[in-house]
């Protein structure tokens, strides 16, 4: 297995590039398929929720909810 990295992915051009966590749905050590979903995150236009990229293990939670997110900044780490 190899660390990755979850990263915000881009939020579209009308949506800025920030976004608040709103919920986790994955906890340190749950295995996860690609495409789960991971966090339910909001902007001031939508609420949307972020897909593993990869089928793997959470091995680190690098936010909280309530917490601001940048498009590009970590949000969790995962065995693949």
């Amino acid at each position: 297995m190899a660390d990755y990295t979850v990263t915000l992915p881009s939020l579209g051009d009308d949506a800025g590039d920030n976004a608040q966590v709103s919920f986790i749905y994955v906890n340190v050590g749950d295995a996860v398929e690609e495409e789960a979903d991971l966090m339910e995150m909001v902007t001031d236009k939508a609420t949307f929720n972020v897909p593993s990229p990869k089928k793997g293990k959470i091995t680190k939670l690098r936010v909280t909810e309530g917490d601001t997110v940048k498009v590009g900044d970590p949000i969790c780490d995962m065995d693949i």
